[in-house]
C-alpha cells in the first residue's frame, strides 16, 4: 500500500515524465505516440518504476531500448522540474506496459 506522500510523488512524476517525453526527449520516441500509464515508487523515494504504452505495438521493442539507453537526459530533465520538490531524483526504471495489446489480442480472438 502506498502512502499518500508515494502517491503524490508519482503522480507528479508521471505528468513530467509525460511532458519530458512530449517536449524534450522527443527523439527517444521518434513519432511513436508514448503514454506513462502508472509510476510506482519505492518507500523511501530513491526508486521510480515508470510503466510506459507504446503505440504501435510493433516498435515497442525499438522504442524502450532508446528510452533505456537515454534514461540520463530523462532523470536530468526530471531533476531541474522537481529539484524543490525532492532532496534527491529516483532513479528511474522503464518497463511496458503491454495491456492495451493484451485487450486488443483478446477483442480479435472474440470477433
Amino acid at each position: 500500500m502506498e502512502s499518500t506522500r508515494q502517491s503524490k510523488v508519482a503522480k507528479q512524476i508521471q505528468k513530467d515524465i509525460s511532458d519530458i517525453f512530449t517536449k524534450e526527449a522527443a527523439d527517444l520516441v521518434r513519432g511513436v505516440m508514448v503514454t506513462v500509464t502508472s509510476v510506482r515508487m519505492s518507500p523511501d523515494l530513491g526508486y521510480a518504476k515508470i510503466y510506459l504504452s507504446i503505440f504501435p505495438f510493433e516498435r515497442s521493442a525499438e522504442i524502450m531500448n532508446g528510452i533505456n539507453a537515454g534514461e540520463w537526459r530523462i532523470r536530468k530533465a526530471l531533476g531541474t522540474r522537481i529539484r524543490n520538490q525532492l532532496k534527491s531524483v529516483p532513479e528511474l526504471s522503464f518497463f511496458l506496459d503491454d495491456s492495451l495489446e493484451y485487450i486488443e489480442n483478446i477483442d480479435n480472438l472474440l470477433k
